[in-house]
C-alpha cells in the first residue's frame, strides 16, 4: 500500500517534470556556428560582426568555432555528423557545393545532408596585385600572360575555392598559360602576394579591400555582376571577359544538420533575418564589399543552393578542373 501511495504521488511530478522538458522552447542554451575559415579571413570576420545580432534575436549567446582544412570539408563532415536539434549550424557557402562537384566520393552531401537555413551574405571576389608591380589593368596581366606562356602564377586557398575559380576562369577565357599555385588557406593570399610569390590572386572582397585601401594591393577587377559603389573604376572581370561566367559570387549561410526539426529551422531563419536587419549590420557588411542577402526561406535557400550547384558545375566544367 505504502508502495502505491508513493508511486500515485510522484507519478504526476514526473509527468509534469517531463511535459515542463518536451515543451522547452528552443533554444534554451547557447547555439554553435561552426566556420570553416581561418580566424581573421573575410569569412570568418563577417560572421563574427553577426555573431552578436544573431544571439541577440536567438536569446542566447552564439558561440563560433573555427574548423579548418580540406576547403570547407572537415567542419562540413563535422556539422552534419551532429544532432539535428538546432544547436549546432555549418556556415554553409557555395565552396561546398564546390567541393562535392569536384570529389563526389566525399562524406557528406551538401544538398543532401543538411537542412538550408538562410542565406547572410554574398561577395565577389576581387583580383589584385601588387600595388608598387606592373599591372594595372587585368588586360596588363593578360598580355603579360601571352608573351610569357606559364611564367605567370596566381594563388587561391586551395583547389576549388572561390579564388582558385576565379582565377582559372580567367586563365581558360582568356586562352593563358599560368600556374595555379594553392595555399594552405585564404589568409595566405595577400601575404603572398605582398611578398612577390604569386602575380595575382581573387580573395573575397573582404579579405582584398582592405589591402586595396591600405595601398598595398591594387584593384583591377570585381567578379561581381556590377560594379562596388565605393570603387566605380574598378570594372567587372565580365565587362572585360565578355563572358556571363565571369560573374561569380561566394555566399555564405547557415545550415543545420538534415532532420532537423521545421520549427527550429523557421525559429533560426526568423532569426537571422531580424538580426541582418539590425542597425548598422548592412553597412559594417558592405564596407568590406559584402551585400547583405537574408533568404525570404528556407525553401528558397535550397532552391538557390540547388541552382548555384548547377551554375558552379558550368564553371568548373570550363576551367577543365579536378583534384587529380
Amino acid at each position: 500500500m505504502q508502495r502505491r501511495q508513493f508511486l500515485a504521488s510522484t507519478l504526476p511530478l514526473a509527468l509534469a517534470a517531463a511535459g515542463v522538458h518536451a515543451a522547452e522552447p528552443f533554444p534554451s542554451r547557447p547555439v554553435r556556428v561552426i566556420v570553416p575559415y581561418a580566424a581573421g579571413g573575410g569569412p570568418d570576420v563577417l560572421v563574427r560582426q553577426f555573431g552578436p545580432q544573431l544571439g541577440d534575436a536567438l536569446g542566447q549567446p552564439v558561440v563560433l568555432e573555427n574548423k579548418v582544412g580540406a576547403a570547407g570539408v572537415l567542419a562540413a563532415q563535422y556539422v552534419a555528423q551532429q544532432d539535428p536539434d538546432g544547436y549546432t549550424l555549418l556556415m554553409g557557402s557555395n565552396t561546398h557545393l564546390i567541393q562535392k562537384l569536384l570529389q563526389p566520393a566525399l562524406k557528406f552531401d551538401p544538398l543532401a545532408d543538411f537542412v538550408p537555413v538562410s542565406n547572410m551574405a554574398a561577395s565577389p571576389t576581387v583580383m589584385v596585385v601588387r600595388a608598387d608591380g606592373p599591372y594595372r589593368s587585368v588586360q596588363d596581366v593578360i598580355a603579360a600572360a601571352k608573351a610569357a606562356p606559364g611564367k605567370l602564377n596566381y594563388c587561391s586557398g586551395g583547389i576549388g575555392t572561390s579564388a582558385h575559380l576565379a582565377g582559372a576562369t580567367l586563365v581558360s577565357l582568356a586562352g593563358l598559360k599560368a600556374t595555379h599555385i594553392p595555399l594552405k588557406g585564404s589568409v595566405e593570399i595577400m601575404a603572398s602576394l605582398m611578398r612577390g610569390d604569386t602575380d595575382f590572386a581573387f580573395p573575397v572582397t573582404g579579405t582584398g579591400l582592405p589591402q586595396v585601401k591600405g595601398g598595398k594591393l591594387r584593384a583591377l577587377a570585381i567578379t561581381g555582376a556590377k560594379r562596388l559603389a565605393d570603387y566605380p573604376d574598378v570594372p567587372t572581370l565580365k565587362e572585360v571577359l565578355k563572358n556571363d561566367l565571369a560573374v561569380q559570387e561566394s555566399w555564405f549561410g547557415f545550415w543545420a544538420p538534415a532532420r532537423t526539426p521545421a520549427d527550429v529551422v523557421a525559429r533560426l531563419h526568423a532569426a537571422v533575418v531580424k538580426g541582418l536587419a539590425q542597425p548598422g549590420v548592412r553597412e559594417r557588411f558592405e564596407a568590406t564589399g559584402n551585400s547583405v542577402v537574408p533568404s525570404e526561406s528556407p525553401q528558397a535557400f535550397a532552391a538557390f543552393a540547388r541552382s548555384e550547384n548547377g551554375k558552379w558545375a558550368d564553371i568548373i566544367k570550363l576551367a577543365g578542373i579536378s583534384v587529380a
